[in-house]
């Protein structure tokens, strides 16, 4: 099924005169002023694209005739599909100028491309590359479901998904069955957040662009986005957006529906979707970020396909990928692919190859699709090259991308640090036999386990085990989701900068942790020492540090955050709430739930002296307590008497293993 529009077909009687042979000589007789214009107006070379069209960018939109002096070319059909009620968007970032040119059998792109380097009319050229799936580092590790009457420990009692319990990457307890050097604390922060805060908003519409997702699966149908006015099955594009039968998202290798089970394919779509929003509190599987509480609340799944089978996308259909995802309600898109770590070393240098791709990405971030934030969020993965920076698109400044860590709360062997990454989380580092694992024995648990095609396993499975920094991704999409879903809740609004600011500061440290060791060894199952990482060269290097959820939403509800460290007594300095008078001031008291009480495991009773909290945990987690002082005095006026007037401050205390600055470096 075809879902763009020619909108120019090309008489071929016109070009019947025209040969291959003719065509040459001409391109001969001007070769070096057609070879320098193409030069400047090239953005790559035809390397790994496709070899029957291209793309261009028109200065304007072209006319017939200035279509018609392009010899070789059987027709122009226009990149993007207009929107009703986007045009003056779509204008902004020259979306109605983008076309693919299609070209007669035997005729190469770069016969053409020379010819209309000679246009006026054509300002950018883009040969029409394919995606890149990103680097699979060991194959998925199949698993069953197993009965909800053996769900986990009482910190997994939150919701009743019996796999919740193996998702050591939400709640860390620090269980040596995944690894002997397993870190407590060494998760997204995201239990207190979901019981105390929310768990999702079913207005909220994530894209993944990625492989197909199975909309089918047990544990995501419930949460996946439906085009409702798309009539299933009938052949038309019945909402007339461009597209045919677009139910839970659009095919856009194939050009139709939406395919996960095809050979080459790996389930990887499926995987990182149930990460997003696997549904919560159902009785079965695993627990998704923002899947919701059980009540219809989780947010919402797009699958926006680019890896089908062995097949990929080309650079005009990934571009199409994000524009679709904007028009169609997305308010974030999490990306696992990108181009290769080191293909390009700045953000200009992707610019000026990025073409369609690069526009589109703006068109998304600066399409409003909720009332929270004024546009789209983009996130991707980091790559998996263990390279000391990221990989492009992601490694744009106004872009996330995400570096990888394992349940020891240190950089994977895989993962891509330094320029271009933004902030962590988990990936998961685990291996079975022949694969390389981390020192310590870390089992096959300690990779990220979600939901994944049962068509693909061999036991007809509907759960795996994978690891990469497509696998942390998906936690930071999950996360900046339901921080959405918050500033919804509580009507914020935020630029995307702004939000985007928010996401990458709310970080726990990981460099304390790094910085304690020297060094960690990959091993092999047998003991063979596969390869030594060298922790010094990750110090400052993994972004602001480790994805905290609990920060993010305390950032949204404007609640200053303290972090302490549990297990002895701690003091928190109150003159960043009080002024720098908070030494003087007369406190009244504090005010503190038993169940904030009980998350952070607090022994005895917090004191107020000399401007400072002092309070035992014993237990990592995140509450609030607020603290009533006086203002002007050493009582509260009223009517019969004189005095100050009551003043209180509300703070976030985050109890971690350990205490440093939030975000670490940031």
């Amino acid at each position: 099924m075809k879902k763009v529009v020619i909108i120019l077909s090309l008489v071929p009687a016109l070009f019947l005169s025209c040969t291959s042979h003719i065509e040459e000589e001409e391109a001969l007789e001007t070769q070096s002023a057609s070879l320098q214009l193409l030069a400047t107006k090239s953005v790559n070379t035809a390397k790994q694209a496709s070899t029957s069209s291209f793309l261009i960018k028109f200065t304007t939109v072209p006319t017939e005739e200035e279509v018609l002096s392009l010899k070789g070319v059987q027709s122009l059909v226009k990149v993007f599909p207009s929107t009703p009620g986007n045009e003056a968007l779509e204008q902004r970032f020259g979306m109605d100028r983008w076309y693919e040119v299609e070209l007669e059998q035997g005729i190469s792109p770069e016969q053409v491309a020379l010819s209309a380097a000679s246009l006026e009319c054509v300002g950018t050229i883009e040969y029409n590359t394919l995606a890149q799936k990103p680097e699979r580092l060991s194959d998925p590790v199949t698993v069953p479901d197993i009965p909800a009457t053996k769900a986990g420990v009482n910190d997994y009692k939150q919701f009743n998904d019996p796999q919740f319990s193996n998702q050591w990457h939400y709640i860390n307890i620090g269980d040596k069955a995944i690894s002997k050097t397993v870190y407590t604390g060494g998760d997204i922060s995201v239990k207190d957040v979901w019981s105390k805060i929310t768990c999702g908003d079913n207005s909220v519409i994530v894209a993944v662009v990625d492989e197909g997702i199975k909309y089918s699966h047990p544990d995501l149908a419930a949460n996946m986005w439906v085009n409702k006015e798309e009539i299933p099955g009938n052949g038309k594009d019945d909402d007339g957006n461009g597209y045919v039968d677009d139910i839970y998202g659009y095919n856009f290798v194939d050009n139709g529906d939406i395919t996960w089970a095809l050979s080459g394919d790996d389930g990887h779509g499926t995987h990182t979707s149930g990460t997003i929003a696997a549904v919560n509190n159902n009785g079965i599987g695993v627990v998704g970020v923002a899947g919701g509480s059980g009540k219809g609340d989780g947010v919402r799944i797009m699958s926006a396909q680019i890896f089908s089978g062995n097949n990929t996308a080309s650079v005009a259909k990934v571009a199409q990928a994000f524009k679709y995802a904007a028009d169609n309600g997305a308010s974030l898109v999490s990306c696992s692919f990108g181009y290769p770590a080191g293909t390009f070393k700045s953000d200009g240098a992707y610019k000026s190859q990025g073409g369609a791709e690069y526009d589109a990405m703006q068109y998304f971030k600066a399409k409003k699709n909720n009332n929270a934030v004024d546009g789209g969020i983009i996130i991707f993965s980091a790559g998996n090259s263990a390279l000391p920076y990221a990989g492009y698109p992601g490694a744009l400044a106004d872009v996330i991308s995400v570096s990888a860590l394992g349940p020891d709360y240190l950089p994977t062997y895989y993962t891509c640090y330094g320029p271009g990454c933004k902030i962590a989380a988990p990936g998961g580092e685990g291996g079975v036999v022949g694969q390389p694992v981390a020192s310590g024995g870390y089992s096959i648990r300690a990779c990220v386990l979600s939901t994944y095609p049962s068509e693909l396993s061999n036991n007809g499975d509907e759960y795996a085990y994978m690891q990469g920094t497509s696998m942390a991704c998906p936690h930071v999409t999950g996360v900046a989701a339901l921080g959405i879903c918050y500033a919804l809740k509580l009507g914020k609004h935020y630029t995307v900068d702004e939000f985007n600011s928010m996401i990458v500061s709310s970080a726990k440290d990981i460099d304390k942790r790094i910085n304690s060791f020297s060094t960690k060894d990959i091993v092999y199952n047998s003991g063979n020492v596969y390869k030594t990482l060298k922790m010094s060269e990750y110090y400052h290097q993994m972004g602001t540090g480790c994805i905290d959820a609990w920060s993010l939403m305390m950032k949204i509800e404007g609640v200053p955050c303290s972090l302490v460290a549990m297990g002895s007594t701690q003091w928190i300095d109150l003159s960043p709430y009080f002024g720098t008078s908070s030494t003087s001031l007369t406190y009244t008291g504090y005010e503190m739930s038993a169940d904030a009480k009980a998350a952070l495991g607090i022994e005895g009773e917090p004191e107020l002296k000399n401007g400072r909290l002092y309070l035992k945990a014993t237990k990592i987690g995140s509450a609030k307590i607020k603290i009533n002082a006086v203002g002007g005095g050493s009582i509260i006026g009223g009517d019969n008497i004189i005095g100050g007037m009551a003043i209180s401050r509300e703070i976030s205390i985050i109890t971690r293993g350990h205490a440093a600055t939030e975000g670490g470096w940031l």
